[in-house]
């Protein structure tokens, strides 16, 4: 199988190495692809350009994800990394006459503005407040309509033991707001990464792929509850006056359509993501 990793950054090297491990021929397309670690197959280019690269693979792709990220946090860079970026890549497959198996695109649970502790699944209705969940369901239609099989896939936060923006908040003593609980879905990076090889490799089986699948771990807990942990695993004792800031929103996101492919977290909640904690 040839597959091409568009936006191949931290999530994307771990997954090709998990394909690589399974034979597979792993192209990464990134600006500084000379980064890239061994076993993935550079192809230097720009997701803002027209063209395609000149170091664009022929002959057939079997499977394209695109993993891009925003490098500018504002709406034009979300367009840009998500819907332009997706439209120009879109544009490079019509013009090398390639057309892979499967699209699958990274998305993240923010499309969802459910705020009140609600559980979330794939049906659930997606009616974000911010820019950000408004841009991505525009590229996940973008994907969904593109003419190819599409599967988006809906990301929990990202973390890991070396991931410091919510252990340097405990750390500092940040408080907590407890009622009502805040809750919060993450998932392993590692998990991520896995998720994303198990769907194609279901796929490359034969096996029938939704269009939509959620990456979270099984364990949506109030944020309270994972600062209580981590405080008692660091050691920390201090409160500060300042509240630990966090993103809006409170929902719980179910992974039950992943598990129902076979899919499991090796890490099904904080305290084992965060087993490793020095």
């Amino acid at each position: 199988m040839r597959v091409m990793i568009a936006g191949c950054g931290d999530l994307g090297c771990r997954l090709g190495a998990r394909l690589r491990e399974r034979g597979w021929a792993v192209y990464g397309l990134r600006r500084e692809a000379e980064a890239l670690p061994d076993g993935i197959l550079p192809v230097p280019g720009d997701l803002a350009a027209e063209a395609p690269p000149a170091r664009w693979p022929d002959g057939p792709l079997d499977y394209l994800v695109y993993a891009a990220s925003a490098s500018r946090h504002d709406e034009a860079g979300y367009r840009r990394a998500y819907v332009e970026g997706l439209a120009n890549l879109l544009g490079w497959l019509r013009a090398r006459g390639q057309r892979p198996r499967r699209l699958l695109f990274v998305s993240s649970t923010g499309v969802y503005g459910q705020h009140a502790g609600e559980w979330v699944d794939e049906d659930s209705p997606t009616e974000p407040s911010g820019y950000t969940g408004r841009v991505m369901l525009e590229a996940e239609r973008l994907a969904l309509d593109s003419g190819l099989p599409a599967t988006v896939v809906r990301l929990a936060g990202l973390y890991h033991p070396e991931r410091p923006w919510l252990l340097n908040q405990v750390r500092a003593g940040l408080r907590v707001e407890r009622d009502p609980p805040q809750y919060a879905n993450r998932l392993h990076r590692d998990d991520a990464a896995g998720l994303l090889a198990w769907l194609l490799a279901a796929d490359a089986r034969g096996e029938p792929l939704q269009d939509c699948y959620l990456g979270v771990d099984d364990d949506p807990a109030p944020l309270a509850e994972v600062a209580d942990w981590l405080r008692e695993r660091l050691g920390i004792s201090h409160w500060a006056d300042e509240t630990m800031s966090r993103r809006a929103g409170s929902k719980r996101c179910s992974n039950a359509r992943a598990r129902a492919l076979g899919w499991a977290p090796a890490h099904p909640s904080y305290r084992q993501g965060y087993a490793d904690l020095p």
